[in-house]
């Protein structure tokens, strides 16, 4: 019989929490993002708890929101990715270390050559999340006065994860010879020279670093759109995903693996790991009522524009304190957005005012319950090929990040589906995934 399959947890930790009101939750530590004494307990716990990877998503401007907005979110700031995950490798052994790195506003030498560096740093704990920078803001910040047009991002990022890669493998594994007796360091006859001339880059090599630990450090990629699952197919070893519900993870699951295996690679190369908010309770009553709790920490004047998004018709002349009208005005606005709100508002019986400060919060996907109602919930994820696991999103800290690594990571040990302990040293290790062969050598 085969192994029964075991979830993946990675930890989404840049800003800490993706709640607009974290926080501001009673106990939250305000000054997280920002807290090297935080992020440090923070990440221990999480290795205590045998996550496979802390993962630092990145911005390259500040987010392209009305002042109203700005002026209330702990998302628009943080630390550098590299250089707190540098400090961090320090302070742990073996959980995964996963940084963002933008393919339209880095070169690929400057990227290789960092994760390369935090791999060795690390005993081999280094992951890339490939994004292709979205927010326009960014390329005020490089020189540009327009953003580079969508189609072109992805072609670009496609090359550019060639010529990372590429440059990776600049070396032999068994290169650097360093023989005293001899005086000689490394093989000349081992080194190779990528001389890289496409459509968008331009890069001789080879990289100045020898050969990962991992030999690549595991690649991460974020786009859902169709050039994004075709990049995620062609290059990923894990997608970041949002899905909103079971069915709608189900097909996305379905649909990039499909597209793996087109591709020629082993669908289980791959692994799908949507975004997933946890906050738990003595009693499910418990878990929803600390949900409403920080929903309403989210200030209205800032929410409920993300309502009028949601709904497409301006939602602040609703009565905040009264349900949703009925007679809605028709708009052009997605009608499964729409139809979102509705299905949400009639299942949990929300006010305008909670509506809007649940578009406003955090209103992706999101499990709200005990350990036992979670893991049950999370394990259906599993069985059905919706998931190989999750991102966590941490409603608040650090009391969130607790109650997932002392009481529901227990539960899932219980049951079977997640692991007691690491089996190795490498990220790539913790996930199943095979060391990349040299493509030169």
């Amino acid at each position: 019989m085969p192994e029964p399959k075991s979830l993946h947890l990675t930890a989404f930790m840049r800003p800490v929490s993706l709640h607009t009101g974290a926080w501001r939750y009673p106990g939250s530590y305000a000054d997280a993002n920002f807290n090297l004494g935080h992020l440090k307990s923070f990440i221990q716990k999480l290795e205590a708890a045998k996550f496979d990877a802390f993962f630092m998503a990145d911005h390259l401007a500040v987010l392209n929101m009305p002042v109203e907005a700005l002026k209330r979110s702990q998302t628009v700031t943080s630390f550098e990715p590299f250089t707190l995950l540098s400090a961090l490798s320090a302070v742990t052994e073996r959980i995964g270390l996963a940084a963002t790195a933008s393919t339209t506003y880095d070169e690929p030498f400057h990227v290789a050559r960092r994760f390369a560096s935090l791999d060795h740093l690390s005993g081999g704990r280094a992951a890339w999340n490939i994004v292709t920078t979205g927010n326009p803001e960014s390329a005020k910040n490089f020189s540009r006065d327009e953003h580079m047009e969508h189609g072109d991002r992805y072609k670009r990022a496609r090359e550019f994860y060639d010529v990372v890669t590429g440059l990776w493998d600049s070396f032999a594994d068994d290169a650097f010879v360093r023989d005293q007796q001899t005086g000689i360091f490394f093989d000349p006859d081992k080194m190779h020279v990528l001389n890289h001339e496409g459509e968008n880059l331009k890069v001789r090599g080879p990289l100045n670093i020898a050969r990962p630990v991992q030999g690549w450090p595991v690649i991460v990629q974020a786009g859902q759109s169709e050039p994004g699952r075709q990049l995620a197919a062609e290059t990923a070893e894990a997608v970041f995903c949002a899905p909103r519900d079971i069915e709608s993870a189900k097909a996305l699951y379905s649909d990039i693996k499909g597209r793996a295996v087109a591709a020629g690679r082993n669908r289980d190369h791959l692994k799908i790991l949507p975004a997933a908010l946890i906050v738990i309770g003595d009693t499910v009553e418990e878990a929803r009522a600390k949900r409403l709790e920080l929903d309403s920490l989210v200030h209205y004047d800032s929410a409920v524009a993300s309502l009028s998004i949601a709904l497409g018709a301006d939602a602040s002349a609703f009565d905040p304190d009264g349900p949703l009208p009925a007679d809605l005005p028709e708009t052009n606005a997605s009608k499964s957005s729409r139809a979102g709100v509705l299905k949400l508002a009639e299942e949990e019986g929300l006010t305008v005012r909670q509506l809007a400060q649940r578009y406003g919060g955090y209103s992706g996907l999101a499990f709200v319950g005990t350990p036992e109602t979670i893991a049950a919930e999370l394990g259906t994820w599993l069985a059905e090929e919706a998931a190989d696991g999750f991102t966590v999103v941490f409603p608040f800290l650090p009391q969130g990040l607790d109650d997932v690594t002392q009481r529901l990571v227990p539960e899932l040990q219980r049951r079977g589906i997640f692991r007691r302990d690491y089996e190795g040293t490498t990220l790539r290790e913790h996930l199943g995934l095979p060391r990349p062969k040299n493509q030169f050598f």
